[in-house]
């Protein structure tokens, strides 16, 4: 089962670290240097909760944004 919320369907999205060296020009420095950028991944906040659904008590991956809002009710 994949790492996704069983509500909003908010799951693992990629993105790029970039680095930044020196001092920005505002500040006073040479300005920033950007490197090279490198791949990686932002993992939502999913956590398996116990809840009621359809009258029966079940495990359901959600995110903890949905929990929050109170989307479902833990049990």
């Amino acid at each position: 089962m994949a790492r996704r919320c069983e509500i909003c369907g908010k799951g693992t999205t990629s993105g790029n670290i970039v680095p930044r060296k020196g001092q920005p020009k505002k500040q006073g420095g040479a300005g920033q240097h950007i490197g090279v950028r490198t791949k990686r991944t932002f993992k939502a906040n999913i956590v398996s909760v116990k809840t009621l659904l359809d009258g029966t008590t079940m495990h359901v991956k959600v995110c903890t944004s949905c929990l929050k809002a109170n989307k479902i009710v833990k049990v």
